[in-house]
């Protein structure tokens, strides 16, 4: 019998440069996987960052600190209400883009606060990255964005990203017919799997209800419990 996902909520951030409506290769990219999640029931919501007007800080509400606006906390709920976050990044210059670092910075923001077992916000979630380039990079992209995702406390199952790029120098990106991109069974395969280990381990940990407390609970810690740790003698 076929898993059931119809309870899981996933969101796709693109942090691509261009504003809506403009065409965006890494959204092409995007939209496969999202379709998958889709067929398999998920609820599905799609946003650019760019979109938005998101402030620059490490806090919640940067109007309570001196800025005229930040549509950051109306993301920020998208963000809570899903069990699934996958982030997309053009590549520029062999790096995510500037829209994905300050994605990450305001993610940072939030990361401090507890759930209700006294853990860090982010445990119990998932998260993934899909890149888009003319160039080499995609390993080294993701490879940031993941590292910073599970710094956070959302956690990475095997395999959590996917990507396509084009020969060296200027030429067709993703959604370019003359690209064939999207015959490209690496990236098909790759985007495939990806999709589906994000959704097996967000199903798994919201049916066990996340992590146990035991041994990663940050209010615990600050109550006195150290539960096996100990500075060993070293001789």
């Amino acid at each position: 019998m076929n898993p059931d996902f119809s309870n899981l909520k996933a969101l796709y951030i693109n942090c691509t440069l261009k504003a809506s409506p403009r065409m965006s290769h890494t959204q092409a990219l995007m939209n496969v996987s999202s379709t998958i999640m889709k067929a398999e029931g998920v609820s599905v919501e799609n946003i650019r960052f760019v979109d938005y007007d998101v402030a620059y800080g490490v806090y919640h509400d940067m109007t309570e600190h001196g800025v005229k606006k930040d549509d950051w906390p109306s993301i920020w709920k998208k963000i809570d209400a899903a069990d699934i976050l996958i982030i997309g990044t053009p590549i520029w210059l062999g790096e995510k883009s500037s829209v994905a670092t300050k994605l990450v910075e305001r993610l940072y923001a939030e990361s401090g606060n507890r759930n209700d077992k006294g853990q860090y916000y982010y445990y119990g979630k998932v998260g993934g990255c899909i890149i888009t380039g003319n160039e080499d990079g995609i390993k080294h992209c993701a490879m940031g964005l993941l590292y910073a995702l599970q710094h956070v406390g959302y956690s990475i199952p095997p395999q959590a990203d996917c990507g396509w790029i084009g020969e060296a120098g200027p030429g067709p990106s993703y959604n370019d017919e003359e690209s064939d991109a999207k015959n490209n069974d690496f990236t098909n395969r790759n985007t495939t799997f990806m999709t589906y280990n994000l959704l097996h381990l967000a199903k798994m940990l919201k049916e066990q209800g996340g992590y146990p407390a035991y041994g990663n609970s940050r209010g615990d810690w600050d109550d006195g419990t150290r539960w096996n740790f100990e500075n060993p003698e070293y001789r």
